[in-house]
């Protein structure tokens, strides 16, 4: 590695860094840039990433490095950049970038605690519970002309990006397969993103059954020691071809030449913590970097990838037709009101869907009803003086178990058992309201007695691998009916299943987001997909409140472009993204008082450093839960045409807005 006597080290906080530290001779030779190590920071040991080697330095009394972590363990220079990249664009610190491309396991963290980057992700997956087939199917016409595109594109080397817009049930999975046969052809590695592998279990079953042993998967969750040797199988070449969610986007493959983003549009691609990266934008970045393919897949482009598409800068590639010319389910919307009217109360499943259900249990097929609320109630409140049983530490209300006979807060976790007479006016009217997954299970076992019926949704598949039971159970037909979350919404393909049913289509449409029509579109798109997957064909009934919105309209005839077109208009008329970027500030503290007066200073601050630029201030505001695990929070929102236009005047306005109990996040194109 040279006669070096220094090396730049950057650390996993938010401060910039780099600082140099001594190379210890019984170091030296196995020191290089990228090496992980161990260092004093402070009064604390910390783990520390190598970026750079000097043989001169004009500060006195340096440290030296304690330790190196793993003499095997190097950064690659391609991951260096995109984690360089990464820092400059989403605001965050550079060691905090290359924290979140390692693995905690491979860090084997001084604290030994798992690291806080991974707990996002998603749960266990035991992805044997169905064979995929490793036949390599004969594409449509449609599918060949993809894969022409994309292999002469792989073939030149040349960087591309590509949106693979298909239908449900299109055979884009056919597509992405095939890709990466021919990669594996030239010597190319490939690497594979979906959005929740235990979510997912039957397309990695059938990269799995196609590519056996060159397949690594990469999860959160996997044991520390698997993961660990999952990874060096990837750096050491054996496994060409990596599968998982955002953060294998890091993996240390060798000759990328493929990256594949199944569910493109999906929000878990995006990282709550610092960095908070969308993992969809660094693998554009990466491919780049490594002048590979990007294949982004979805039913439902998310109105970014569409308009880039659109305007040229990436290429659009249509699957307009199911495979074997299967048609795309028959889709009825119920208006919720006319029911409401006719019951005298508030129904949960309307005349309709009723009538379906009993017809498709009689006949042995299958159904999946959807709603996007776990629980049983969603809250309780007082007929009398109207008081509603909220979080003592969150602004929101308390949702009802049934099953625990809690109230319990979906944010922090807070329960409590229910009162029996309201806490403000002490008399007995409190009434329970809403609805969730609990509720529509009871109901379910009420006017079906005869179906067998199971729940779907993080509280019923909390532990390790019970999602997988639960649908080889459903594989099987041992259940008739599921009920679900939107984890049933995703990449499942069930022949018997003929009706899907959507409980209410309003619950995302109501929420305070400009992404809200396009949430609602894409779920309930996905959630039809799933049905009439076989020759068996599918029905999906949506029920509704508002069933004129374009975006239910849009759904009932599986139609993106028409939801595009009105939605993009939109967009524009209020510049918002595509139009523009964002950046979202949250600033929280314990005392609301000195959380706006933060607010209010930041946004002076803002205000100065802006003068001539072209970037509008939204705001300060609460935002939408104003009040977190004991925190006050408050947004300001900026926008402009480009991000590195917002976050170069950041450093200094948040310099200025520094106030001890505060803290300020920033997240640049918040999801």
């Amino acid at each position: 590695m040279g006669n070096y006597k220094f090396a730049n080290i950057v650390i996993n906080r938010p401060i910039k860094g780099p600082f140099t530290y001594s190379i210890p001779e019984s170091i030296k030779d196995d020191l290089d840039v990228g090496s992980v190590v161990e260092v004093s920071f402070g009064n604390k040991i910390v783990i520390g990433y190598v970026i750079g080697l000097s043989d001169k330095c004009d500060i006195e009394n340096i440290k030296p490095i304690n330790s190196i972590i793993d003499k095997n363990l190097r950064l690659v220079p391609d991951i260096l950049e995109l984690t360089k990249w990464i820092s400059d664009y989403y605001y965050s610190s550079w060691g905090e970038a290359i924290s979140a491309a390692v693995p905690g396991v491979l860090k084997k963290s001084v604290s030994g605690k798992r690291s806080r980057k991974e707990k996002h992700e998603e749960d266990a997956a035991e992805f044997e519970f169905i064979d995929g087939s490793d036949t390599h199917l004969t594409p449509n016409e449609e599918q060949q002309d993809a894969l022409d595109f994309i292999m002469s594109s792989m073939d030149a080397k040349s960087h591309k990006v590509f949106l693979l817009h298909g239908v449900t049930g299109s055979g884009k999975t056919e597509v992405y397969l095939q890709s990466i046969a021919h990669a594996l052809k030239l010597g190319l590695s490939s690497i594979i993103l979906v959005p929740e592998i235990s979510l997912t279990p039957q397309t990695v079953a059938r990269f799995k059954s196609r590519f056996k042993d060159k397949i690594a998967i990469l999860h959160s969750r996997l044991l520390g020691s698997k993961r660990a040797s999952e990874w060096h199988r990837i750096s050491s070449g054996e496994a060409q071809i990596v599968i998982g969610a955002r953060s294998a986007i890091f993996a240390p493959v060798r000759n990328l030449g493929l990256i594949v983003v199944d569910e493109e549009h999906e929000t878990s691609y995006k990282q709550e913590d610092a960095p908070r990266y969308n993992a969809r934008d660094v693998a554009i970045k990466r491919a780049e970097i490594s002048k590979a393919i990007v294949i982004l897949g979805s039913a439902t482009p998310s109105l970014e990838s569409f308009y880039a598409a659109k305007n040229g800068k990436f290429i659009l590639i249509e699957l307009s037709e199911r495979i074997d010319s299967r048609l795309l389910p028959a889709v009825d919307i119920v208006d919720m009101r006319e029911e409401m009217t006719r019951a005298k109360k508030i129904p949960i499943f309307s005349q309709k869907l009723r009538e379906w259900i009993e017809k498709d249990i009689s006949e042995k097929k299958q159904v999946i009803l959807f709603l996007n609320r776990r629980g049983f109630s969603t809250f309780i409140n007082c007929r009398k003086c109207g008081y509603v049983i909220k979080c003592k530490r969150c602004s929101v209300s308390l949702t009802y178990h049934f099953d625990k006979k809690k109230l319990t807060c979906h944010h922090c976790n807070f329960n409590m058992e229910p009162p029996e007479i309201c806490p403000e006016c002490n008399e007995a009217y409190l009434k329970y309201w809403g609805l969730g997954t609990e509720k529509v299970e009871s109901e379910l076992n009420r006017f079906f007695p005869q179906a067998s019926i199971a729940r779907m949704d993080t509280d019923s598949t909390h532990k390790r691998g019970s999602h997988d039971k639960v649908l080889l159970k459903f594989k099987n037909g041992h259940i008739d009916i599921i009920i679900g979350t939107q984890m049933i919404a995703k990449g499942l393909d069930f022949p018997k299943v003929t009706l899907v049913g959507v409980i209410s289509a309003d619950t995302a449409l109501n929420l305070p987001d400009f992404r809200a029509a396009e949430r609602t579109f894409n779920l309930l798109t996905q959630v039809a997909g799933r049905a009439g997957r076989s020759d068996l064909g599918g029905r999906v009934i949506i029920q509704s409140y508002t069933p004129q919105h374009y975006s239910i309209q849009a759904a009932k005839t599986h139609d993106y472009n028409t939801f595009y077109d009105k939605e993009i208009s939109l967009r524009k008329e209020l510049f918002l993204p595509p139009f523009c970027h964002m950046v979202s500030l949250t600033i929280r503290g314990r005392k609301e008082e000195r959380v706006f007066k933060v607010s209010d200073d930041l946004k002076a601050s803002l205000e100065e450093e802006i003068k001539s630029k072209d970037i509008d201030i939204l705001g300060p505001a609460p935002a939408p839960i104003s009040k977190m695990k004991g925190m006050y929070r408050w947004n300001i929102f900026l926008r402009a045409k480009a991000a590195e236009d917002i976050t170069s005047i950041l450093k200094k306005a948040l310099n200025r807005s520094k106030s001890s109990g505060i803290i300020i996040t920033v997240d640049v194109d918040p999801s």
